[in-house]
């Protein structure tokens, strides 16, 4: 094995080390967002059972029977998100409503969050629940967009805001300030997609690390082609 090879695989070995030794010092020192956090159920969960979203609303497709479920929060990461506190139970929600050709029913729940998670001079407005009869190819956002209009988003097509709330800011740091631009609709739009490092998916420093590693083995391999050649 050439020395070339020995030291980027002795330097990929220790950005992998300092990276899982940053997510595991992470939560020490996050910085916690104020943000609408997305979750799902599916039609056999009543009365209970959610799941962080692996994909954002305008991607995910429920079926009918489906429970989306939005709750605005204050958090590091998607694992320490707090979950909408009313039950995900498709019959409690659109138990009367009547299933029509064409289309299907989506049972949305919202949860405002708690005055403490509110941004400053704001105050949550009351949970609800709705019942979205939408076409059968409808993605959760426009479900959601059927029901809780005005939606907001920013320039990135993130969701900023259900029913108008809150106001202003979008995905800001706790106790910071929004430098995003905004735009308010009344439809479904494109958003920013899966979440970030819940229920197991990849964190962002986890990915960084592993490619790290990749380009540093890369580039080992190709130095030791160089010097033979």
């Amino acid at each position: 094995m050439s020395s070339a090879v020995r030291l980027a695989r002795g330097l990929g070995a220790l950005v992998l080390a300092g990276t899982v030794t940053g997510l595991a010092a992470a939560p020490a020192h996050a910085e916690e967002y104020r943000y609408w956090s997305f979750w799902t159920a599916d039609a056999a969960a009543h009365g209970g059972g959610w799941t962080y979203a692996t994909e954002g609303p305008s991607t995910a497709r429920p079926a009918d029977g489906g429970v989306a479920g939005f709750r605005f929060t204050v958090s590091a990461d998607s694992a320490r998100a707090a979950k909408p506190r009313a039950a995900a139970d498709f019959d409690a929600v659109c138990g009367g409503t009547k299933v029509a050709d064409g289309r299907k029913r989506v049972a949305v729940v919202l949860d405002f969050g708690t005055a403490a998670d509110a941004p400053k001079g704001e105050t949550p407005p009351a949970a609800r629940t709705e019942c979205a009869r939408v076409p059968e190819d409808a993605s959760a956002g426009d479900a959601l967009a059927a029901v809780a209009a005005p939606l907001r988003y920013d320039s990135s097509a993130l969701l900023c805001a259900i029913s108008g709330y809150p106001k202003t800011g979008c995905a800001e740091q706790a106790g910071g300030s929004s430098e995003q631009s905004e735009e308010t609709i009344g439809s479904a739009a494109p958003d920013a997609g899966a979440s970030d490092s819940g229920d197991g998916g990849p964190s962002a420093g986890l990915i960084g690390g592993l490619a790290a590693v990749a380009v540093l083995g890369a580039a080992a391999v190709w130095q030791a082609r160089r010097r033979r050649g």
